[in-house]
């Protein structure tokens, strides 16, 4: 399919209500359809994996073209600069989850981006790093002494103040914590150590122990 191909798809499947619906959760709806998750998984299945396409989907600046290029992309061929370039992009907390979660997060450069994001002073790229973190916590091939160096980035960063952040922030903690008991023991620790600063961070550290003490 072409991209033209592509987003007259989208079009002919735009949901109004589902646009109602997505700006309620605080979803920027300005260039989007309503389309749900599960149809852009159907429809990068029948498109398959194409960077060069991807490319330019991302180019049209359609919400879903956007989520679709990152579920049609190839990790092996995104560039850092590309990384770099779609994060300052990102205007919209799912926009940004979905990148991560379908593409950079497979790069071999996101360990590399969760600490130079961490300390942006965009919203969303700042949270791209650990929505990263959180990704990565279902890595296999990741030890322990890993997961342990981005404890200073989540300390540090628990006390930024915006919303989109100090979720994701809180997203990173718990996840660390449930990948097995050597973590979620750290992670309680780190918990107690945030829990003792200021504002935002109490939330995430006592919403991030409530979580972790259920897991036996």
């Amino acid at each position: 399919m072409t991209v033209e191909e592509i987003i007259k798809e989208l079009k002919k499947h735009k949901n109004k209500n589902n646009l109602a619906g997505m700006a309620r959760f605080g979803i920027n709806v300005e260039k989007a359809f309503g389309i749900s998750i599960p149809f852009l998984r159907a429809l990068a299945k029948k498109i398959g994996k194409n960077h060069n396409l991807a490319l330019q989907l991302w180019e049209t600046k359609y919400h879903e073209a956007r989520i679709l290029a990152s579920m049609i992309d190839e990790p092996e061929l995104v560039s850092k600069l590309q990384m770099d370039k779609w994060a300052k992009e990102f205007n919209s907390w799912d926009l940004c989850d979905q990148v991560c979660m379908n593409l950079f997060s497979k790069s071999p450069f996101a360990k590399e981006k969760i600490f130079k994001w961490s300390n942006s002073k965009k919203e969303f790229v700042k949270r791209a790093a650990f929505t990263l973190i959180a990704c990565l916590a279902h890595d296999k091939n990741m030890n322990n002494k890993e997961f342990i160096k981005f404890f200073t980035l989540i300390k540090k960063q628990a006390l930024d103040e915006r919303n989109y952040v100090k979720k994701a922030v809180n997203w990173a903690l718990r996840q660390i914590g449930k990948r097995n008991e050597y973590l979620k023991n750290k992670a309680l620790q780190l918990s107690e150590e945030i829990l003792k600063m200021d504002s935002s961070a109490k939330w995430i550290a006592r919403d991030a122990i409530r979580e972790l003490k259920k897991i036996i």
